[in-house]
């Protein structure tokens, strides 16, 4: 949490998009039964919500 913390909002929003990417091909992978670990989809979740949620303290901040 700490490492997100440091991050500005650029680099948050790029970790973002690419943790999507990564969370779209894992649920291909997944339909088509391909997929070792499942926890993959839920520790992008995870992390989406992380980002997400410090995106909205720092805005909360500003006001």
């Amino acid at each position: 949490m700490k490492e997100l913390r440091a991050l500005s909002e650029a680099e948050m929003d790029d970790k973002m998009i690419a943790l999507k990417q990564k969370l779209i091909e894992s649920r291909l992978l997944a339909a088509s039964g391909r997929l070792e670990k499942p926890s993959v989809i839920k520790n992008a979740k995870k992390e989406i919500a992380r980002i997400l949620t410090l995106k909205g303290l720092k805005n909360a901040g500003n006001k």
